[in-house]
């Protein structure tokens, strides 16, 4: 098993979009993660906040800052139930193909949080081989 967690200020969020508008959004959020956070004006930056801090946590827990993930191809989705859940695309998915996570995401005041766990098989490096840092882990959530 490995744990991912991350912090981040709600405020550094809204001035990164104030500054870079689209381009922020596109490079860093999925067009549904964008839809889910612009549903609720009010509660815009600290929804963006709390996924990228599971993107962080995310790239924590699956060792995956060296392997060129993009920001993109981890995506934070709302179940039918309520829960967040994380679905992994291109190059994360490969690096954790037999790896289960689970996510909890939280927002209070100026600060978002999220912790990610992974389980199963350890996710593999860029050539295929088990990474050498990285424990226990199963199978991407879809």
């Amino acid at each position: 098993m490995r744990v991912g967690i991350d912090l981040v200020r709600t405020s550094d969020v809204e001035t990164s979009v104030a500054t870079f508008g689209e381009r922020y959004l596109r490079r860093v959020f999925t067009d549904a993660e964008v839809a889910y956070a612009n549903a609720s004006p009010d509660q815009t930056a600290a929804r963006l906040a709390a996924r990228f801090a599971a993107k962080e946590a995310t790239m924590k827990a699956l060792d995956l800052s060296e392997r060129g993930v993009n920001w993109n191809d981890i995506e934070v989705v709302k179940l039918p139930s309520g829960a967040p859940s994380i679905v992994l695309h291109g190059r994360a998915a490969e690096a954790a193909a037999n790896v289960d996570l689970s996510v909890s995401l939280s927002h209070e005041g100026d600060y978002a949080t999220a912790v990610v766990l992974t389980w199963g098989s350890a996710p593999t490096t860029p050539s295929g081989a088990p990474s050498a840092r990285s424990p226990a882990s199963s199978r991407k959530t879809q």
